[in-house]
């Protein structure tokens, strides 16, 4: 007997779901940062076993869109909702359940095998754990509830069971090597995007897009050539910094973290330029995979 299935990540902003899909997946697929709105895609990684294929998808953090680009992640995240075999609804020690919250609404009504994951469960005592487990258990009866610390890899071998154990009968649905569904250009643009959410502050971290023009893979070098697109032209001379140093920084620690994750040396090279009001351009967000072509 073979199982298969699609295992969706969904949550609020910044409660640990890019976090836990690269612990059940044992890859660093999803970007992570601290800031909000980190993750903008939807992120497919597969597990392999002899006889089980699992899916996970991880989504951007639910929130109110106030411009197109928000709108798009939105649509993934209730894409995720729709064709979701297995949920994992996170939340964290902070969170408690709010029932006006859409999402949370659709998951209690939607009839889908509901895995409610408490992340960061060492920020917090026994007790207060106990608690939350309460409120929730009230919110989302159907729903089986796990506590974890994805940060510390605790208990993720438990849920993974869990995942195992509700996980329907079928065929594969990707190739048996497969890890995941996205290119290396697209990992690249990301590995980017991550390091100028880390190494800046205000607006500039959400008005930023990456999009790769050249990657070449050769047998001891990938040279990748990338454009950081900001919506105004000060944003550029903060992104670029004096002399061209805080751009070299990015560059620097992206390059480092590219060479990580393919193995292999990196020649890297990026482009600053001015796209005004791309978040709320069909064209541009087209081009940039938010919307379909």
């Amino acid at each position: 007997m073979h199982k298969s299935g699609f295992v969706n990540i969904i949550g609020n902003p910044n409660k640990g779901k890019s976090t836990l899909m690269n612990a059940l997946v044992g890859e660093r697929l999803s970007i992570i940062t601290s800031k909000a709105q980190t993750t903008r895609h939807r992120i497919m990684g597969i597990v392999n076993g002899d006889d089980f294929q699992i899916v996970y998808s991880d989504t951007p953090g639910i929130l109110r869109p106030n411009y197109k680009l928000q709108e798009s992640m939105m649509r993934f995240v209730m894409g995720a909702l729709a064709d979701a075999d297995i949920l994992l609804y996170v939340t964290d020690v902070t969170e408690h359940p709010d029932v006006s919250n859409e999402v949370l609404s659709r998951v209690a009504a939607g009839g889908v095998k509901t895995l409610l994951v408490i992340n960061k469960i060492d920020l917090t005592t026994p007790d207060q754990l106990e608690s939350l487990v309460e409120e929730w258990q009230k919110a989302l009866p159907e729903a089986e509830i796990i506590p974890v610390s994805a940060l510390n890899n605790f208990n993720i071998g438990g849920l993974f069971d869990r995942i195992l154990a509700a996980l329907p009968e079928g065929e594969p649905y990707y190739p048996k090597d497969a890890l995941t569904d996205k290119t290396l250009r697209f990992f690249a643009s990301e590995i980017v995007r991550e390091k100028i959410l880390l190494n800046y502050q205000k607006e500039i971290p959400y008005c930023v897009e990456v999009a790769v023009d050249e990657y070449h893979e050769e047998p001891t070098i990938d040279r990748i050539s990338a454009t950081i697109y900001v919506a105004r032209e000060s944003q550029k001379a903060i992104l670029i910094g004096h002399k061209g140093s805080k751009l070299k920084k990015v560059g620097t620690e992206a390059r480092e973290e590219l060479e990580r994750f393919l193995g292999k040396k990196v020649f890297l090279k990026l482009f600053v330029k001015v796209n005004e009001n791309w978040r709320n351009d069909d064209r541009q967000l087209r081009r940039f995979g938010y919307l379909d072509a």
